[in-house]
């Protein structure tokens, strides 16, 4: 079992490796790689659909609106930023906030997958549709999940699981925010709990499948509001907001 600290070293490896990645075409319309931010050894993460344009520009996850209200929504469970992890299921921003493609996803999932193994949380909150299904690798939207842990396999680690709305859909329809403190109010007793029991792995795991086409394509019915998805980059960054410069301790890496 790795210590804390190679875990650490490990992870910077990660970090430095995305943050050169071209595997994709986003590397060449984007201007920073956001590999996420936060406590390195969180026992909760959040993971989002992407980076949105001032997370682009500035290099850090949750930046505008949506992550002031994810901050407020914390500290009422007792919590604050410096306390988890913030990632995305893409490190690179979509041009114009547009949906990820099946291919950029399964692309970018294996950085993920290795922030999982090595930050080692007990809980991981799906923001939205995207990582929730992606997470979950089941289709089912986030109005029907949302709420509901559940133990899954993410690569090599096992994980609960629990799907909320993402913050930026408060923004647009009020009424989300009760159902948001509900969902937050259950991440106590979470955390609180022993971490899921890890599998047995004496094989590197088989490499991840092709995800479903329909992984990208239009919200079905019972998904979240449109403006919860897409446009929630847009709302965490609102133009014109002096970002900082991204400093190695805010990314939790060192």
């Amino acid at each position: 079992m790795s210590t804390a600290v190679e875990r650490r070293e490990r992870l910077k490896e990660v970090y430095r490796e995305a943050s050169q990645c071209t595997r994709c075409a986003l590397a060449e319309t984007r201007t920073t790689v956001v590999f996420g931010a936060g406590n390195a050894d969180a026992d909760l993460m959040f993971v989002g659909e992407a980076p949105g344009a001032n997370e682009d520009r500035g290099g850090l996850p949750f930046i505008g609106q949506a992550g002031r209200l994810l901050d407020r929504l914390l500290e009422e469970v007792g919590l604050v930023r410096g306390d988890v992890f913030i990632a995305n299921v893409l490190k690179c921003r979509p041009p114009g906030n547009r949906d990820p493609r099946p291919s950029e996803i399964d692309t970018c999932r294996d950085y993920l997958h290795r922030q999982v193994e090595l930050i080692e949380p007990k809980v991981i909150c799906t923001l939205g549709n995207f990582s929730t299904k992606l997470l979950r690798d089941d289709q089912t939207g986030i109005s029907r999940v949302h709420g509901q842990p559940e133990v899954r396999l993410l690569g090599r680690r096992a994980v609960t699981i629990l799907p909320i709305y993402h913050p930026a859909a408060a923004l647009y329809t009020p009424r989300m925010l009760d159902t948001l403190r509900a969902d937050f109010a259950l991440l106590p007793d979470l955390l609180a709990a022993p971490a899921p029991p890890q599998p047995q792995l004496d094989e590197p795991p088989e490499p991840d499948e092709q995800p479903d086409p329909a992984l990208a394509a239009a919200a079905p019915p019972d998904a979240e509001p449109a403006p919860g998805q897409t446009a929630a980059d847009g709302v965490d960054s609102a133009a014109g907001e002096d970002l900082p410069a991204v400093s190695e301790q805010q990314l939790g890496l060192f």
